[in-house]
């Protein structure tokens, strides 16, 4: 003995641990197979919430035909909506993926064990749509002083080759937090269904994913914004077939992305 203190141990971490696995270019692809799979499975709760898609989708076309000045406020809005609609989509994929039988009215009420890993999460993300919604008004307001544009000048904008900084200001203020509650959400609410994880954990975890699997990510978002995309004509009614099909294939991508052991 020499009378030196032993340096201080410090204890092993306890917990889940979080693993994010490798992606490959055929995985996005994989996932919407799995999804299709489980529309044909369930279609009932497949077309129960097709059905509420489509609805916000004539919400957001509402808003732009009288007030286009809060389209992307009305976008960032379902942005929030949906991944949280979708919560019914995710409980019957993985009841299905478990060998149990989903039923709409337990799909609807999934979210009540989560509740404040779910509250939490909602805060968050309205502070972005917050942030998103004052930053599309002031592009609006830089490059239209005089006031709001009506919905045909909108258009006229939109189409008008001159209107070039404008375009560029709009679509990178909104690329920007598209892409930060994409990043953040990718795989957070699934997660929080699944194991319950607090709302920074379910966040950080989607961010990781996001950023060390950024190219598969991108096609994978890419994929999304193409099938939204597809589905405003006719009439939104694309949004009964693909919304269902994106929250199926949502859960795909967190079990594809995600791995968590006790």
């Amino acid at each position: 003995m020499n009378g030196q203190a032993s340096p201080p141990t410090h204890p092993e971490p306890t917990g889940p641990r979080i693993d994010v696995l490798p992606l490959n270019w055929r995985d996005p692809w994989q996932w919407l197979t799995l999804a299709a799979r489980d529309f044909r499975q369930q279609p009932v709760i497949g077309f129960f919430y097709g059905l509420m898609f489509w609805g916000m989708a004539l919400i957001v076309r509402s808003v732009f035909l009288n007030n286009p000045g809060f389209t992307l406020s009305a976008i960032s809005g379902c942005l929030l909506v949906g991944p949280f609609l979708a919560m019914g989509l995710y409980d019957a994929s993985k009841r299905m993926e478990r060998g149990l039988m989903p039923s709409v009215e337990e799909s609807m009420t999934c979210w009540r064990p989560h509740i404040r890993s779910l509250g939490m999460l909602v805060m968050l993300i309205i502070v972005m749509e917050l942030l998103w919604g004052r930053a599309s008004l002031v592009v609006f307001a830089v490059f239209f002083n005089t006031g709001m544009p009506s919905t045909a000048n909108v258009l006229e904008v939109l189409f008008n080759p001159e209107n070039w900084e404008f375009l560029i200001a709009y679509f990178c203020v909104g690329g920007f937090f598209a892409g930060l509650v994409f990043s953040s959400t990718v795989v957070a609410i699934p997660m929080i269904l699944d194991r319950d994880t607090d709302a920074i954990t379910a966040c950080l975890t989607s961010m990781r994913v996001f950023l060390t699997q950024t190219g598969v990510m991108l096609l994978w978002g890419g994929i999304i914004v193409a099938l939204v995309l597809l589905s405003i004509l006719p009439a939104n009614l694309g949004f009964f077939f693909s919304g269902p099909l994106l929250g199926f294939a949502s859960w795909h991508a967190y079990r594809g992305s995600v791995r968590c052991s006790d």
